[in-house]
Parts: C-alpha cells; structure tokens; sequence
C-alpha cells in the first residue's frame, strides 16, 4: 500500500482554506432570506475556526486520503430554522446552494492565482492547482442527496415526507461510505473534478499568454 502523506496534509489544509466560504455562503444566504440563526451562532464569518469539524475537517478527510486514495470530508454545518426564512423550503433550497455554488466561485479564483503565480512559486502554483481540482470534487460531493449533504435539501424543496428524510438522515453515513468506497461514484467525482480543473487553468493560461 502507498501512503501519500503530502497529499493527506495537502487535503487537510485546501479543506481548511475551501470550508471556510463554504460555510460562510450558506450563512449569509440564510441571513439574507430572513434567518438570524446563523448570524447568533457566529457563522457569518470566513474565520475558519468558526466552521471546523474536527473529524470531518481533519480526520476523516486524512485517513480517507491516506488509506482510501479517495477523499471524504466536511464543514460543521450551518443550522437554520426553514420557518424563518423566506420561502420556506424553496429557501432552504437556496441557502443549501449557496455552499456548493462558493465552491465553483473559489475554483475560479484559485485557478487565476495559480496561473498568476506558477512562474515565480511552482511549490505554491501547484497547491492552488490541487486546490481547484479539490474545490470542484468538493461542489460534486456536496450535490450527492443523501443527508446532512446540501443535494439532500432538494429533496425537502420536491416536498419528500419529513419522515422520509429522517429515516434517509439516520443512515446517512453509512449510504456515503458505501457510494465512496464501494461504487465508482468517488472516481467519477474525481474525474469530472480533475477535467474542470484542466479547462479552468487552461483558459487562465491562455489569457496570460495573450
């Protein structure tokens, strides 16, 4: 077995630095539709300390990397109150967005860093390239309906019986762990993350070449 320490490290801190306006976006969408929860729980913030979940932030995303050669990883979820906000469940469809929409945004945005800076620091070009791959992996992961994920919100928003979704919730973990280590839905995440990478840095690199 290869053990790919760098990359678990890598991993670790990209999912420190992506899971901050992860969290931040659904925060701030919900406080926008009219729900103050997030804002008292002090989560309308991109200080990363705010939304670490230590074993779905560090742990898991390490030994998943190391001994998996997959990657399995989370923010501490942003709790909000469907009655407060505007739209209710059509809201919630939003607010649960807003996460893996930001993640696009910070592939976009580490894309023209890495471009910008491969000449003068490879070492740091390439960290905002895995950050890209990791960024789009993480918008796909994140799109997957199974709860707590925020694809699983849109079955609340096609109106599925609460006590549907509740029996879904408890076995939520384990119908991951199944998809990821047990189908090829990790590896396919992995390969349309890897191709939107690609085409991301490669139209960057084409306007600085301009």
């Amino acid at each position: 077995m290869n053990l790919n320490f760098q990359l678990a490290v890598t991993n670790v801190l990209l999912l420190w630095i992506l899971t901050a306006p992860h969290e931040f976006s659904h925060a701030w969408v919900a406080t926008k539709l009219g729900d103050d929860t997030p804002r008292l729980q002090g989560r309308v913030t991109l200080n990363p300390l705010a939304h670490v979940d230590w074993l779905g932030t560090m742990i898991l995303p390490f030994l998943s990397t190391l001994f998996m050669g997959g990657f399995l990883g989370w923010g501490r979820p942003v709790y909000t109150q469907t009655a407060k906000l505007r739209g209710g469940l059509n809201g919630l469809l939003l607010v649960s967005l807003a996460g893996p929409f930001s993640n696009v945004i910070m592939a976009v945005i580490l894309g023209a860093f890495g471009v910008l800076c491969h000449g003068a620091a490879p070492w740091l070009a390439n960290f905002a390239f895995r950050g890209v791959e990791l960024s789009l992996y993480l918008a796909l992961f994140n799109m997957l309906p199974v709860p707590p994920l925020d694809g699983s919100k849109m079955l609340l928003a096609l109106r599925i019986p609460t006590v549907i979704y509740q029996e879904i919730a408890r076995a939520g973990f384990l119908v991951l762990t199944v998809l990821m280590m047990g189908t090829n839905v990790g590896r396919w995440m992995s390969v349309w993350s890897y191709d939107g990478a690609r085409l991301i840095v490669d139209v960057f690199r084409r306007h600085a070449a301009m």
